[in-house]
This record gives structure tokens, sequence and C-alpha cells, in this order.
């Protein structure tokens, strides 16, 4: 399987540009950013908040680097540490060396990530793949996923073509000028099309070929082995899969997992009221 990577340097430094900007305007100031090395090359982690308690590490979407959780980190952080992954074989920082063929490997890079920093248990919280992403790290290593807490997570059936066509309807939406995307956030129901703070950023995203497997569907064993205490909150209207169907399937299925909608939301349910969701956040990790 090929590696992610820009369409050629001038993708790159655009992203770059935009990436850096971003980072100075919306993330806070105190972050101790570093490159830990793993198997599957360097992954760049941004650090925040003290003390000793459990850290909430967060795992963005496809397609999207840390930078996504920008309405989130100094919330989650006055609370208890914060770790923001920029994944491999994404748009950002990360340098990819190997490529990722399963959920046990995509497991074994987040391990290797969070062992490089010293940390041994982690509450992850996961949007979209990165959802996935925490949910495989919850069966491959138990004890080490304090809690979950998951936005709209893959691998609850195949990608749709419903899917594809709304990430290609969002990205063209996303170079309109700003009243026309605005408007189109509504019928779209994208919210990431009024962050104009990020949209240069998302707009970059585009010069990046990412080149990842498609998160493999869990069974039903699956969820009956996930020991983690795990909120799983689906939009109402997700693009990805039938939140209805998928909620009664974690409801019945996951012994520690409580699946709730959100009825006004779709796949974009992370971008919607932040100071609401990482409050659900805070709650969930405290009862882990």
């Amino acid at each position: 399987m090929p590696l992610g990577e820009f369409r050629n340097e001038q993708a790159r430094a655009s992203f770059f540009a935009a990436y850096d900007d971003a980072a100075a305007r919306l993330w806070p100031s105190s972050s101790a950013d570093s490159d830990v090395p793993t198997s599957f090359g360097t992954t760049r982690v941004h650090r925040l908040g003290s003390g000793a308690e459990t850290p909430f590490v967060l795992l963005p979407g496809s397609g999207g680097p840390s930078l996504m959780w920008h309405a989130y980190a100094a919330r989650l952080a006055a609370a208890r540490p914060v770790i923001a992954i920029d994944p491999v074989g994404e748009p950002g920082p990360s340098v990819q060396t190997r490529s990722i063929a399963s959920g046990d490997e995509w497991s074994q890079w987040l391990g290797e990530v969070l062992a490089g920093l010293g940390v041994g248990r982690a509450h992850l919280v996961g949007t979209s793949y990165g959802g996935w992403i925490a949910l495989r790290h919850a069966l491959r290593s138990p004890d080490a996923v304090a809690s979950l807490t998951l936005f709209d997570p893959g691998g609850f059936g195949q990608v749709s073509r419903k899917f594809i066509a709304w990430v290609i309807a969002g990205g063209l939406a996303g170079f309109t000028p700003r009243p026309v995307r605005h408007a189109l956030a509504r019928p779209l129901r994208n919210e990431a099309l009024r962050d104009d703070d990020a949209m240069r950023l998302v707009r970059a995203t585009f010069g990046f070929r990412r080149r990842h497997m498609p998160p493999a569907p869990l069974t039903d064993d699956d969820l009956a082995r996930i020991t983690a205490p795990t909120l799983v909150l689906l939009g109402g209207h997700s693009q990805l899969y039938d939140a209805r169907e998928v909620a009664a399937r974690i409801n019945t299925r996951m012994p520690h997992g409580v699946a709730e909608i959100v009825p006004e939301a779709g796949h974009d349910l992370v971008l919607r009221r932040p100071a609401e969701l990482a409050e659900r956040i805070v709650t969930t990790a405290a009862g882990g």
C-alpha cells in the first residue's frame, strides 16, 4: 500500500503555511510540541495542561490534522492533561515511512506513540476515522484505555457512496466565496464550512493524497469485548450510516457502551457546540 503524500511541493508549502498560521491563531500558546518515533514514522504530538491525571488523547478524523480540536483543547486541558496527535499518513507534520494495513497496526502505532510519551493509560477521544482507531486500540490494548468518547465514529459498516459524495460536495463548497460557503453549510450539514478561522487550512488539506485503508467494520463480538466505559454520540443525519441502527447496536451489544443521537447534526457533529461536548468528554472521563 503506498504512503500518503502531498501532490507536489507547492501543495506542501501551501499546507504548512496554513497549518502554521492556524496553529498561531487558534491553538493554545502553552502547547508543548514534540515528534515521537514509531515503527510507522515520526508522529507530531501537542501536549497541554499539567498534573498526574490520566490524560485525554485526541484523534482527528480523516484528512484533518490535530488542529481540528482547537475549540476543545483549552477546555479539556482545564480538567486534565491533553495530548493531541497528528496521525501519520494524514496532512500534517507527522512523517509516515511505513503503510498501515489493519486496525491492529493502527493500535500498534498509537501504542508506540503513547509509550514514547510515557503514557500507560489514556482517555481516548476520537471522531470519524479517529474514533475507529480508538475502538481498535480498546480491543487490542484494553488495559491502556480508561474511557472512550467518540463522535460519529467509523467502523459501523462500509463507507457508502452517500458519504463519499458528501465529502466531495463539502470539498467543492469550501472553495466557493464566503457567503456561498456559509449558505451551503446548512443544506450540506457541514459546520466546517462556517469555520472561517480554519477554512484556509481545510482547503489546504485537499493538496494531500491520503492512502489509508477504509475502516473495517467491527463485529458484534468486537463490540462485546470492549471493556472501557464508552460514550458514542451520533449525528441524527449522519452521512456515514443510519444513526438509529448504529445506536441500537451499540446499546445492545456493548456492555459498557452508551450511544446517544444528536438530532440536528450530521457527520459534522464534533464541530457543533464544542463547549457542551467538551463537558460530555470530561464527564465520561470522570467515570472511567
